[in-house]
């Protein structure tokens, strides 16, 4: 029996290229919508992106476009953008993350899209939303990070700033994308109406920042990157151990008093200055030398195992050929395998939801370009000679599935 996705019946037509926007349709592709990404002669830009490369395909783009179907339109011509103006004619959402000066060429900025089609949620995604003295600007997710000071709490103790080591900006981006598309769907589902959702990579990363924004407003203090041994929680950070660092988060006072006994030793850490969070913060440094000195002893494998035991939350810091392999993570479905028409059999990272019980499944994997152009096209009831004429003429292309 086939599965009952959240999002059956909704169909998503995507045109944003790169990675936050095909990231929020391909979370609701993984609901169940029927997303229909419309790329240009020659595929989104992310297809170019690499290496690596599996037999020619990028693995950004496999990264965050399965369960889409690809239909190849040339958007620069009349009969391209009617055939656009049809799939927004059978549409629920629209995702778009064009240029402001584009999107009125060719009929596609909000206010056209809702005059004619005023059922479609539309989704604006872009660097800095439609609004402010940067919204014309383009934004990427390194501008994002750059701009809103994730960069500048980020690095080791020598306060140099670095960026996030994955396309942070983009992917909560697509996340906060995919959950408003949601909630307007409910409201939909009441009024018939769709609404303009309006979101910026700069405004969703300086949402991340919350906890430190706020802390510097209260207190005047400016932080800066120091390998992550400010934490409002002490201990909470990585420390050394006898072979490789591990990370301890001691989040409350009972998880301090079993840190103190995990390790052995617990008169080391016994003063009234260490009671309370407040005062561990005071005197962070001198406690994670004691512990560190204590954990020079033994190998990290053996500490994370210790501090399980006694119920304090540790572990190894992975890099990722254990991450893939780790049991949790495949016990929680994060890593699916699915059989891709050019590059084989491709291991993708699952969704970070369960539902009932169960994952969202990768039904299908991402498309070659236009691989489904005349699927699509006789579903909105084109003719086959009139699918050739545009084929002839270069208004609609696609890949084969042939390997």
């Amino acid at each position: 029996m086939e599965q009952m996705l959240p999002l059956m019946g909704i169909t998503v037509v995507d045109i944003s290229t790169s990675y936050a926007g095909p990231f929020c349709s391909m979370l609701l592709g993984d609901m169940g919508a029927d997303v229909i990404k419309v790329e240009k002669p020659g595929g989104d830009d992310a297809r170019a992106w690499g290496p690596p490369f599996v037999n020619g395909e990028s693995t950004w783009f496999l990264s965050v476009n399965r369960n889409k179907r690809s239909v190849c339109v040339d958007l620069t011509t009349s009969e391209g953008q009617h055939v656009l103006e049809r799939l927004l004619s059978r549409a629920d959402v629209f995702i778009e993350n064009l240029k402001p000066s584009s999107l009125e060429k060719f009929g596609l900025a909000y206010p056209q899209v809702h005059r004619r089609f005023p059922g479609v949620v539309y989704v604006a995604i872009s660097g800095f939303g439609l609004i402010g003295p940067e919204s014309s600007r383009t934004g990427y997710d390194l501008i994002a990070q750059a701009m809103s000071g994730i960069m500048s709490v980020t690095g080791g103790t020598d306060g140099e700033p670095q960026r996030v080591g994955t396309a942070l900006s983009d992917i909560v981006t697509g996340m906060m994308a995919a959950l408003s598309v949601n909630a307007a769907l409910v409201a939909k589902a009441s009024t018939g109406m769709g609404c303009l959702i309006d979101i910026g990579l700069l405004d969703v990363d300086v949402a991340l920042m919350t906890p430190r924004i706020v802390s510097y407003l209260a207190s005047g203090e400016v932080p800066v990157a120091n390998g992550g041994t400010d934490s409002v929680l002490a201990v909470y950070q990585k420390v050394s151990t006898a072979t490789q660092p591990i990370v301890l988060a001691t989040g409350t006072t009972v998880l301090w008093e079993r840190l103190k006994d995990a390790l052995g030793r617990p008169s080391l850490l016994e003063s009234p200055e260490y009671d309370t969070n407040a005062g561990r913060q005071v005197h962070r440094a001198k406690i994670v030398s004691i512990i560190e000195d204590v954990l020079s002893h033994y190998p990290a494998e053996q500490w994370v195992e210790t501090f399980r035991q006694y119920g304090v939350p540790a572990a190894l810091i992975n890099t990722l050929d254990a991450v893939v392999v780790e049991p949790q993570v495949l016990a929680r479905g994060m890593i699916q395998i699915v059989e891709h028409p050019r590059a084989g059999p491709i291991a993708l990272v699952g969704t970070p939801v369960h539902v009932n019980g169960g994952g969202f499944a990768v039904r299908t994997p991402p498309p070659l370009v236009g691989q489904h152009t005349v699927e699509i096209l006789r579903e909105m009831g084109y003719e086959t000679e009139e699918i050739e004429r545009l084929q002839h003429r270069g208004i609609v292309s696609g890949e084969t599935e042939r390997r």
